[in-house]
């Protein structure tokens, strides 16, 4: 085993460091910017499962519900994993897995086949994220977290922009059997490239380790803890169950936009008019731009505190879904302009929420409580979705989603109130 180069403090370290560190953030970065090319095509297929398979959309919300809920599941699982495999094994993992599963949908012609696969794909996709948040914190300290994380929603956001674009390309040019075919292909790709470049940890690239760097986290990481206590830890924490009570509202109104916004602009004629379908990119662009603006804002005007831009920005996120609902169909312009709003707010938090897991919590449990949060948030996501279908099917109006969103959004507001660090 080779032992751990201790460097000294010299300006050259420091700057082998500092371009190790950027290395890393852009690792992981690249690799999710294709992740949800995985699970966010799924919204584009919802109309060909209603009029070509004759689904109800409250099937069609189930099947996405399943996958959104062994995701949730997943988390809580694979976020402990995360702390000890670390993210250069089970990123790729779940890239290849997920790409497989995404190719075994794309061949379904029944409900209990569509339900099995996609249900399997959301746990293969759970693999990716709290690995990569833990890479994060092993490589960058709390003054800097906000901004690493922001920057990681960044190629989140991204990475649905990029999902919807290839969609909307596949859909235009073979079919909706294509959305579940072309897109991950970009992710096996680049899970290949991450399990090539990435390190886990500061010494594993030859450095010595960083002591922790939250106020509470010395406490928490003095003694390696075991599953049951590692959970019991998180449980007692009344600051995070908050967090992840708003990290569940958001996400429920995040993927209420992601899931059934193609929906509100497909229509029964989109074929005649299909350029009004690239109108949508305006909502994962907007959450794009968001995630990095509030991870930025919360380390440069909030001094490190996280619940302010979170509530700051679910506020504005249930204004603008709401003049969503308003908005008459026809008002192309405007509609662009609220639903890249309406991404960039809803979206936004999460860079906040996930910076919060270490802040609160400890580096050695920043995977565990991400997973954790985030099994909650998709718990929340998964729960939303046949509500979303069945109010749709009471009011008959797709714009209902939109208001639906707004309420979310709210709840989220409140419950980042009672997160302060």
């Amino acid at each position: 085993m080779n032992p751990m180069i201790a460097i000294p403090a010299t300006e050259t370290s420091k700057f082998r460091y500092r371009r190790m560190q950027w290395r890393m953030l852009f690792a992981v970065m690249f690799c999710y910017a294709f992740y949800y090319t995985g699970r966010q095509n799924f919204g584009w297929a919802t109309a060909a499962l209603i009029k070509e398979l004759g689904f109800a959309p409250v099937a069609v919300a189930m099947i996405n519900g399943g996958m959104l809920l062994s995701y949730g599941l997943g988390q809580a699982i694979n976020g402990r994993l995360g702390d000890t495999a670390g993210a250069r094994r089970l990123m790729p993992l779940g890239a290849v897995l997920s790409c497989g599963l995404n190719w075994t949908v794309s061949f379904a012609q029944s409900f209990p086949w569509l339900l099995a696969g996609w249900s399997l794909n959301g746990y293969a996709q759970s693999l990716g994220f709290a690995s990569g948040g833990r890479l994060i914190t092993n490589w960058w300290n709390e003054r800097e977290r906000g901004r690493a994380f922001g920057l990681y929603l960044l190629a989140a956001g991204s990475s649905s922009a990029i999902t919807y674009g290839l969609s909307i390309w596949a859909l235009n040019s073979f079919g909706w059997r294509y959305i579940f075919r072309i897109p991950v292909l970009f992710l096996l790709v680049a899970g290949v490239v991450f399990a090539i470049v990435a390190r886990d940890t500061p010494e594993s690239a030859g450095f010595a380790a960083r002591p922790p760097s939250s106020p509470g986290a010395a406490e928490l990481t003095s003694k390696p803890a075991g599953w049951i206590t590692r959970y019991a830890q998180l449980a007692r924490n009344r600051k995070y169950l908050f967090a992840c009570l708003t990290a569940g509202f958001e996400s429920a109104a995040r993927y209420g936009l992601l899931a059934w916004t193609p929906l509100a602009y497909l229509g029964a004629d989109w074929k005649r008019s299909p350029e009004s379908l690239w109108i949508t990119l305006a909502l994962p662009a907007g959450m794009a731009v968001g995630a990095w603006t509030c991870g930025y804002i919360s380390d440069c005007f909030f001094g490190c505190n996280r619940s302010k831009p979170i509530a700051l920005f679910l506020t504005c996120a249930a204004v603008s879904s709401g003049l969503l609902f308003a908005l008459p169909a026809r008002d192309a312009g405007a509609g662009m302009v609220l639903l890249f709003l309406s991404g960039f707010f809803v979206f936004g938090p999460q860079s906040s929420l996930w910076a919060l897991c270490p802040d609160l919590l400890g580096q050695r449990r920043a995977a565990t409580s991400i997973g954790v949060m985030d099994a909650c948030a998709y718990a929340f996501a998964s729960a939303s979705e046949p509500l979303y279908g069945f109010s749709i099917h009471l009011f008959g109006a797709i714009p209902i989603v939109f208001l639906f969103t707004a309420v979310l959004c709210a709840l989220g507001a409140l419950c980042s109130l009672a997160v302060d660090r």
